[in-house]
């Protein structure tokens, strides 16, 4: 019994050597002593200092149960991502448990192109069983930008699961990859919704500018075949999702050429750079990445935040794809700031976060 429970502690501090933790000499008992500590079977007495993120925690050890690690397992590959405040079962157990709520779960890699390490990061609710799940696509011309800045996060506070995701940059690779990746983040997050908890029978996929482009092509363009991809496999899933929020993105490639050549067809421009040349050269493949001309009479519900000051991407690319909404019958929402340009507090806060709760409650909500 007590070489079994020296093992589990040995695996313990192997698993914490290879998160690359942080142990402050100052204030946390050293790595030699841990050793000691193990070899001298006195875990009682062993306190750790964790760096994670902004804020820096210590939690003592009872005797016999050391501090569990969450792990994502990718490719046979073990990654130790968080460690767990609440004591739990032994490590010898934590691959086959569920993973313990109100945390935030970063780098969990989904899919590996070549060496590209395709990555997101859940956010989860005080409960996670059976929690909506809310994925969020970050914003940054295609070209940058970082799922870090996740606009959503807040939503935990109102019992949802949110997953930040990470996609190829132009700079990467070139037009469809981007919706690729995001498509099989989602079916990794199908895949997956067991070990977290979560729900993912109905999706709803948001996004900022470029983040928002990249929502409305996944929910206009469910089953494309040129569109799908096999990104980090889970094929037998799905990547379709229930319902859109787009924040200022584009929707209409072809429209932007015309109205705002200066970033849809100069050499250099993010679309130029996201295509692979101008949207007025590359018609078709314009069309192709333009959620506007996908719609068909079945696509999921529409929430769409705007500023009427917005210089970045002009107004006109919402406008485009509710009229088109409109005109199939399909269920928008199109919410114009006065006065506001290309993003900023205001978009995520008082009545248009309500506006977002009320659209939630709306789209996922049983139907009789």
């Amino acid at each position: 019994m007590k070489s079994k429970l020296m093992f589990e502690k040995l695996l313990t501090t192997i698993a914490i050597l290879v998160a690359g933790l942080v142990f402050d000499s100052a204030t946390a008992v050293a790595q030699t002593d841990i050793m000691s500590a193990i070899q001298g079977d006195d875990a009682k007495s062993i306190k750790l200092l964790i760096k994670n993120d902004t804020k820096i925690v210590s939690q003592p050890l009872p005797q016999n149960r050391m501090t569990p690690l969450q792990f994502a397992i990718q490719n046979g590959k073990v990654e130790a991502t968080r460690v767990l405040l609440a004591v739990g079962a032994p490590i010898g157990n934590v691959n086959n448990q569920k993973q313990t709520p109100t945390d935030n779960i970063k780098d969990i890699e989904f899919a590996k192109i070549k060496d590209h390490s395709l990555k997101l990061d859940l956010y989860l609710p005080e409960k996670t069983e059976k929690s909506a799940l809310v994925v969020w696509i970050h914003g940054g011309g295609w070209q940058e930008g970082s799922k870090k800045d996740c606009k959503l996060d807040w939503l935990t506070e109102h019992g949802y699961s949110v997953a930040s995701i990470s996609y190829r940059l132009s700079q990467v690779a070139k037009f469809p990859a981007q919706l690729h990746d995001c498509k099989g983040a989602i079916r990794w997050l199908r895949a997956n919704s067991s070990k977290y908890g979560f729900e993912t029978n109905h999706i709803v996929v948001a996004g900022s500018s470029a983040g928002g482009h990249l929502a409305a092509l996944i929910g206009t363009t469910s089953g494309n075949e040129q569109l799908e991809g096999d990104v980090g496999g889970n094929l037998s899933q799905p990547a379709s999702v229930s319902a859109i929020i787009d924040y200022y993105g584009p929707t209409d490639f072809i429209l932007r050429s015309k109205t705002q050549p200066s970033r849809a067809n100069e050499v250099g421009s993010v679309v130029y750079n996201l295509l692979g040349g101008g949207a007025d050269k590359k018609v078709e493949l314009a069309k192709l990445a333009s959620a506007a001309h996908h719609v068909t009479n079945d696509d999921p519900p529409l929430l769409i935040f705007h500023g009427d000051e917005d210089k970045t991407v002009l107004i006109d690319q919402s406008e485009a794809i509710t009229k088109i909404y409109k005109s199939k019958g399909l269920s928008v929402q199109m919410n114009v700031l006065s006065g506001k340009k290309h993003g900023g507090a205001d978009f995520y806060q008082g009545e248009n976060r309500q506006r977002v709760l009320k659209f939630l409650d709306e789209v996922l909500k049983p139907k009789s």
